[in-house]
Order: C-alpha cells, then structure tokens, then sequence
C-alpha cells in the first residue's frame, strides 16, 4: 500500500471530523455546536487547522486590547462615586475701555441762544459743558455729572481756581465713604486732576479726573468731571467771577 502524504491525512481527518459532527441533528432544548472552518494553512497540525467560526484570531484579540486601552480614562473621586468631569475654565472678561467715547470729545457748534459770551452752560442731561464765545459758537465738552440722587441744578459763579488741587473730602461722603482718606495731596493720582474751578459757596466743583473713561456718564457725587486736558483748556480761557449755569 502506498503511504499517504500527511497533508492528505489531515485533510481527511479534518472532513470525517467535520462530517461527524454535523451529520447528527440537534436534540430538542439543544443548540447545535458552531461550525467548523478549516484553517487555509494545511500545513499546521490537523488540530489547529480547526477553527469556530467566530472566533477572534490571535492577531485581532491584540488590536482590541490595545483599542480599549487607548480610550481615554475619566477620574474618579471614589469608587462609588460618578464620574469627574473636568471643569471648564471660566473665561476672562474682556477689559473695560479706558477711552473716552469719540462723541465727548471738545468741539466747536453754533449757538444762538440767549447767554452772553464767556457764560458756562452745563447740560447734565445730554452731558455737556458749554462755553459761549464771542462770534455765534460754542466750545463743547463731555462732562460726567452726579449719579442718581446726586443731581442738582442753579447759577452760581467761580469763585476760585486751583491748579493740581489739594482734595478733603466732605464729611457726608466720608460718612458714606469710610475708606476715603481725609486729606490728599494735589497730583495724577488726585481725583481731582489737573484743574478745579469752584462753584460760589457749594462743595461743587468742576475739575479733571483720572478716569477719563468716566466722561458721558453719571458717576460723580455731584461735581462736573472733566478730562484732565479739557478742564486744563477751560481753565485757561475763563476767569473768576465767570457765570455757570447747571441745568
């Protein structure tokens, strides 16, 4: 007889085994056993040519492994707890303008009213500072005013000039202000900037400020803000004894 060669042999084991196994029916409540796939490779052992269809080749089980452990792992506060979720960071506000708006910037207007040349006119309304001039205009600045609870209105006249003014805060707003010091010498730093004209016998005062962002808006306790450059040019062209209408 002649020999069999072994790849003969084992593909012949491989279709009794296979006939074998699926030539019996599945008995009732039983589930039949998964086919069987012969491995392309006939030169493996006959036992490892026998694969269940389905199964995960060795190869496969290690690109999954290294799947899961590339997803990315989420913090846990405790065992039992849920999972930890990263905060997002809250984000900055943006800076507030240190500009003053280009619309209460100093201008030149016709004016026809009834004042005489060289009379201050302040509309606390619309936020202007008005000086009547000698030819039909006006020369136009912005000006912050009192903020709510602080307006007021009347004619009074300047009574004094002050360059880089000292400033003593009333005792009503100390009262309201406990952190404002009682004195402050005359500076950059000085809320009263560059310039103060004083108004007849009121605490009220029309002067700089180093916060010109302020300019347009009501902000003051009753005085009339300036920037430091605008009071600086008012200053210049009126004198004391110079009427000022509030209004």
């Amino acid at each position: 007889m002649r020999k069999l060669s072994p790849i003969f042999l084992s593909l012949t084991g491989a279709l009794v085994l296979s006939a074998s196994m699926t030539a019996s029916p599945a008995s009732a409540g039983q589930v039949a056993p998964p086919p069987l796939v012969l491995s392309p490779n006939l030169t493996e052992p006959w036992m490892l040519q026998l694969q269940p269809q389905g199964r995960v080749a060795p190869s496969q089980r290690r690109q999954v492994y290294r799947q899961r452990t590339q997803q990315p792992q989420v913090r846990r506060a405790n065992w039992w707890s849920q999972p930890v979720r990263q905060q997002q960071k809250p984000q900055a506000r943006a800076p507030q303008s240190r500009q003053i708006a280009p619309q209460f910037l100093p201008t030149v207007i016709s004016y026809d009213g009834p004042q005489k040349p060289g009379t201050i006119i302040i509309d606390t309304n619309a936020k202007y500072l008005y000086l009547v001039q000698n030819d039909g205009t006006a020369r136009r600045y912005g000006v912050g005013v009192g903020k709510p609870g602080f307006e007021w209105s009347g004619t009074h006249r300047i009574t004094r000039k002050a360059e880089w003014p000292d400033w003593r805060p009333p005792a009503e707003m100390r009262k309201r202000r406990p952190d404002l010091p009682t004195f402050m010498a005359g500076g950059p730093q000085n809320p009263l900037g560059a310039r103060a004209l004083y108004l007849g016998s009121t605490l009220y005062r029309i002067h700089g400020s180093n916060q010109p962002w302020t300019i347009g808006h009501a902000v003051s306790s009753g005085c009339i803000r300036m920037r430091n450059e605008d009071v600086t040019d008012l200053y210049e062209r009126v004198g004391v004894g110079t009427k000022v209408i509030v209004m």
